[in-house]
């Protein structure tokens, strides 16, 4: 979205136009949409920019709830912003910590600065972009103790709040068909700048959860954040923002709610074992927070391998932290011995999944030539001893999939 789309967008009128849009989730409503606001007579250019609005309040949903049904979104701003959910977690760290005056640096759509003003914080939201700086205007209207500045995080004056939160853009400039940029001194704010923020007043930092971990200063506790099994973010802490003694934790939210594991850095490594009746997997946040160790030993548990994020347990155990299967048979990764295997049982949708292999599981799938049957099942493609081996399991958790 351009400032002249956004200019005609913010008009009474366009915003009329914009609430009675509905939603808009496939190409054929879009054209019936189109025809039937230019019949109406309005401007194509605010045509454009209603119809762009209504497709991302509907995307918008999954981060936003009911909010996405009155907020503003840039392409570029929503795919960055911080699910509310999120938000709200770092939200409660400020309130908890007594801080009630925030600057959220790099603001975007203002995902975070919502969350903040909604626990009834003074926020200072801040981004360097005219048009992001707009739409953070208009999202942030319902809260009177949130203003928006146009302006840049750098120069901010550090000395007029009690706190600092920060979302370096990692990518580069504009709305729509922006390239990821990996080296930290290209991120707007550097990293550099984002830590020296930290040693003048307490600070969150939402970084990418791949971040290389060598970068993570000492002084700050890292918690890595997982939501419905996909880890969004890494979220350092400093000053009072960290909690005493931890250093590492996974936040992992999902339907059986929120829950967390912590340490007061990354855990031991587990003893490995052969493979036994049940195989887990551990959660994302866990893996990047590198507290398996103390996950596996809770269900005593053993990794089949030691590099490789996968455990065995004899008992069955429901937590969080890993996604339970059951161990049906272990098969070499050979497509026709496993093509002979799932024929004769019958299963005819697979669920695929691999670590410490070099497969394309997709591709996989397709060699397979699954032939139809009514059961499902989860092919696991490993190593244990070192060897290649599919194990073949059922899954136990009603849960969707993780991308591999």
């Amino acid at each position: 979205m351009n400032a002249g789309e956004l200019a005609a967008l913010l008009t009474p009128g366009g915003m009329a136009l914009l609430d009675r849009t509905p939603a808009i989730g496939d190409p054929g409503e879009i054209v019936r949409v189109v025809s039937r606001l230019r019949r109406e007579g309005h401007d194509p250019q605010l045509v454009a920019a209603v119809l762009t609005q209504a497709r991302l309040r509907q995307r918008g949903r999954d981060k936003f709830g009911a909010f996405a049904t009155r907020m503003l979104f840039t392409e570029a701003g929503l795919e960055q912003a911080t699910r509310l959910q999120v938000a709200a977690h770092h939200a409660g760290r400020f309130e908890h910590a007594g801080l009630t005056r925030i600057a959220d640096l790099g603001c975007g759509i203002g995902g975070d600065a919502m969350a903040f003003a909604a626990l009834d914080r003074d926020v200072i939201a801040v981004d360097r972009d005219e048009v992001t700086a707009a739409v953070a205007t208009h999202n942030l209207a319902p809260w009177p103790r949130a203003t928006v500045r146009l302006g840049d995080a750098v120069s901010f004056d550090l000395e007029s709040v009690d706190a600092v939160w920060l979302d370096p853009a990692r990518r580069t400039s504009g709305h729509a068909n922006t390239r990821r940029q990996w080296d930290p001194e290209d991120w707007s704010p550097s990293l550099d700048t984002v830590f020296a923020a930290a040693t003048v007043r307490p600070t969150g930092v939402k970084l990418g959860p791949g971040i290389d971990r060598d970068l993570i200063p000492d002084t700050a506790e890292a918690q890595w954040v997982s939501v419905d099994r996909e880890v969004v973010e890494l979220a350092l802490w400093f000053g009072p923002l960290a909690r005493p003694a931890i250093r590492r934790s996974a936040l992992v939210i999902g339907t059986h709610g929120v829950a967390e594991r912590t340490g007061p850095a990354d855990a031991p490594d587990a003893d490995t074992g052969p493979l036994s009746a049940y195989l887990y997997e551990p959660d994302g946040a866990v893996i990047r927070a590198r507290l398996i160790g103390d996950v596996v030993r809770e269900l005593d548990g053993r990794m089949l391998s030691a590099d490789i994020a996968y455990f065995t347990s004899d008992r069955l155990v429901s937590t969080p932290f890993a996604t339970p299967f059951r161990v049906l048979d272990v098969l070499p990764l050979d497509v026709k011995q496993l093509s002979r295997r799932l024929s004769a049982d019958g299963i005819g949708r697979l669920e695929i999944k691999k670590r410490g292999v070099d497969i394309d599981p997709a591709v996989f799938r397709k060699r397979l030539r699954l032939n139809g049957g009514v059961r499902s099942a989860t092919l696991i493609a490993t190593r244990i001893d070192g060897r290649h081996v599919a194990i073949l399991c059922e899954r136990l958790r009603d849960e969707s999939p993780r991308r591999d």
